[in-house]
């Protein structure tokens, strides 16, 4: 299985990819779409559609992992985001990607072991996990790999739970 992880910002956009199954894996890629923060929010969308859409292009992933919906205390910076993950959703479902969604404290928990865990801990867990020279950077990055490794946990939990129904 190959996971894209999307870490979803309107200026900033994390992404990963990473191969395998269950704890079975290792990363292809990593980095970021950034937008200009100048251009309109309808270019700087255009933007992360056409980035996201160029990595799907060159890495073939069958399955993207996002992050879910979370509170903001600013409602106008949780609208923005909320349309950023519409156009990677819909960009997903248009490419027929498997799309999984994860709680930010899921993710944290499965890739860390605990789910307030801070980014230097997640970025640094995803480099060990990853056996990466150095840990992912910037942030964003990291979280989009550690989405990605949760989902193959997630899913490898799932497929073993069915074969042991069997």
């Amino acid at each position: 299985m190959r996971v894209l992880g999307i870490d979803p910002g309107s200026e900033t956009l994390g992404w990963g990819i990473v191969e395998g199954t269950g704890r079975k894996y290792s990363g292809l890629g990593f980095g970021v779409v950034k937008s200009n923060v100048k251009l309109t929010f309808a270019a700087r969308l255009l933007s992360v559609y056409d980035g996201v859409s160029d990595i799907i292009d060159r890495f073939a992933p069958d399955t993207l992992s996002i992050e879910e919906a979370f509170y903001a205390s600013n409602p106008s910076v949780a609208i923005k985001l909320g349309q950023v993950r519409g156009v990677i959703l819909l960009l997903g479902q248009q490419r027929g990607l498997r799309i999984a969604e994860y709680a930010p404290r899921l993710v944290k928990q499965t890739v860390v072991g605990y789910g307030n865990a801070e980014k230097r801990q997640v970025a640094e867990m995803v480099r060990i996990l990853l056996k990466l020279d150095m840990a992912p950077r910037p942030h964003d990055a990291a979280d989009a790999l550690a989405l990605a490794i949760c989902h193959l946990h997630h899913s490898g939990l799932a497929e073993r739970l069915v074969k042991s129904r069997k």
